[in-house]
């Protein structure tokens, strides 16, 4: 593979403890090296440009049966966003739910090189990884959803977490799935008959269970196997006023357990998309911000992460597998809605949403996300998302920064909000005048994010041995810049490296890269009952043989990269 040498940029990385130091990154077989090791290499000159290693993503809705059925749900969502085939770039199309090659390009084009498909049914996880062995570029993995599965819910109504860990051993090599994923625990179960878990005390109709049971149970499921990355949880009550007391009360279950990995996270719990769970008040017309409550546990209890979940004032497309809050949506803005059970394992909803700036809740939840970022002590466990597409677009990552990044243009949008005195009553954004720095941006995106999945080893860092993803931006720090030239650099990197090829040479695509599938495959001692109860229900229940569940073969995961963990006894 070729050599590279990109001199002379502002260099920031927090795994190195780089702010901004001028620097030289050097790159050779597919790997970062030290300029020493280099023999012949292609010069990038960085001069007065960013340098950071390639982008990680928690989180975000970007593959598999869900974000299809909104692509065909939303014709009018790509109506005007189509883009011919040009250079290497396949033909693209959509905005809040792009295609898989238009998600592979724009993430590039941002700088980010490895993307988290967050809530993946397992009976659908063929569909998913070809969705993902489709989208260009950027490695992958997704997270099953366990937090409404039968086995699941029946082993812990027991406390029977080892039979728990070994089934979800087996799911996670079947459906070659990367971390455990929690929707509304117990709430999407109850909405196949209607109802719904509002709090993490109500039980789940037929499995006398709570979702406090459930949410702890899994916690130490996954700390047995020791797996790489945290329980990844999306609580019970999302996008209600009052909400934050339900959120603070599932932190708690997270208290007095250790993490058990060999993976570099301290934590046992991520917490996704905050924002939609840090509302005060009883009802629309006092609803208000509690961010501050909610920072104040993350700030002072370090076995958590979180992600922000960042509204950006946009149309949009709603996709999450609680299905009681879609049903909740539609009824609130009577756009058209979908409906999905998935057997014995989840559910889903798809519905439009727009969030208007002229509106007043809508401003208060951009207000939310970003208070929860600046209000935060240590931003490699605040991460940035927009939980793609449900508060806005994946593309929008760079004005989010720009906010995080600049008071003036906060300020600009809360005085100029229709109902801002309201607004600003009902929120702290107005009295807070952090700016985040370039360093913090890469501890929300890379440094933290890495470390978070387990994957610190491989991503995150310039680090050398580590993967070779680098993104060089047109932005000077030692300059004077408007708040939109943030949004401009951030969103069309000049540069971009993957695995040491290089994708993006002076902002044009040029290669559709060496994209990887990256999956767990959890060890533990052979569990005779598991697999009789898997062989009794697939006959039972499931309406698909247990030979066409599993995933298998290159066929469906191309160049996998496999994440090998052993919890043998």
């Amino acid at each position: 593979m070729a050599e590279f040498i990109i001199k002379n940029g502002f260099v920031f990385d927090p795994v190195l403890g780089i702010k901004g130091d001028k620097a030289d990154v050097a790159i050779k077989n597919g790997k970062f090296v030290e300029t020493t090791e280099l023999s012949n290499p292609k010069t990038i000159d960085a001069t007065g440009m960013t340098v950071m290693a390639g982008a990680v993503d928690i989180h975000a809705h970007v593959a598999g049966p869900k974000v299809n059925t909104g692509r065909n749900f939303r014709p009018e969502d790509k109506l005007f966003n189509c883009t011919p085939r040009r250079g290497v770039e396949r033909m693209q199309g959509g905005f809040s739910v792009p295609t898989t090659f238009r998600t592979g390009y724009d993430y590039a084009r941002m700088g980010y090189t490895t993307v988290m498909e967050a809530a993946m049914p397992p009976l659908y996880a063929r569909h998913t990884h070809e969705e993902m062995r489709d989208t260009p570029i950027i490695d992958q993995g997704a997270f099953p959803v366990f937090g409404n599965n039968w086995f699941v819910l029946e082993y812990l109504k027991n406390h029977e977490i080892e039979n728990t860990a070994s089934y979800i051993a087996w799911l996670l090599k079947a459906t070659k799935g990367y971390a455990v994923k929690v929707v509304n625990p117990g709430g999407t179960e109850a909405w196949g008959w209607g109802l719904n878990c509002e709090n993490i005390h109500d039980p789940v109709p037929f499995f006398d269970i709570t979702p406090a049971q459930i949410v702890k149970g899994l916690i130490e499921a996954n700390e047995y196997l020791g797996l790489p990355h945290s329980m990844h949880l999306h609580t019970n009550n999302l996008g209600n006023p009052g909400n934050y007391t339900t959120t603070l009360d599932t932190f708690k279950l997270s208290e007095g357990i250790r993490p058990n990995s060999k993976f570099g996270r301290d934590q046992v719990m991520h917490h996704t998309h905050v924002q939609f769970h840090s509302y005060g008040g009883d009802n629309w017309g006092n609803f208000e911000s509690k961010s501050p409550e909610i920072m104040d546990y993350v700030n002072s209890h370090d076995n958590i992460t979180i992600d922000i979940g960042q509204v950006t004032l946009d149309e949009t497309t709603t996709m999450t597998a609680d299905g009681p809050f879609e049903h909740h949506l539609t009824e609130l803005n009577h756009l058209k809605w979908a409906n999905t059970d998935v057997e014995l394992e989840t559910g889903s909803g798809v519905v439009p949403y727009v969030y208007s700036p002229t509106i007043k809740v809508c401003a208060i939840q951009w207000a939310i996300g970003l208070e929860l970022a600046l209000q935060a002590k240590d931003l490699m466990r605040v991460f940035l998302t927009t939980d793609h597409p449900n508060a806005g677009p994946f593309i929008r990552y760079p004005r989010v920064m720009k906010w995080l990044m600049s008071q003036q243009s906060r300020e600009e949008m809360l005085t100029g909000f229709k109902n801002s005195d309201k607004v600003i009553g009902a929120t702290h954004l107005m009295n807070i005048d952090r700016e985040l720095s370039l360093y913090e941006i890469a501890q929300m995106t890379r440094a933290g994010t890495a470390k978070a999945l387990g994957l610190a080893h491989m991503y995150g860092s310039l680090k050398p041995g580590l993967e070779a993803d680098l993104a060089v931006y047109d932005f000077n720090p030692e300059q004077e810049n408007a708040p939109e030239t943030i949004e401009t650099a951030f969103g069309n990197a000049k540069y971009l490296f993957k695995a040491g090829t290089q994708i993006i040479d002076e902002h044009k695509i040029v290669s559709n890269g060496n994209k990887r599938t990256l999956w767990v495959n959890a060890k533990v001692n052979e569990n005779p009952q598991v697999m009789r109860d898997v062989k009794e229900k697939f006959l039972r229940y499931y309406t698909v043989t247990q030979g066409n569940y599993e995933v298998a073969g290159h066929h469906y995961v191309p160049n996998p990269y496999v994440i090998e963990v052993d919890a043998t006894q």
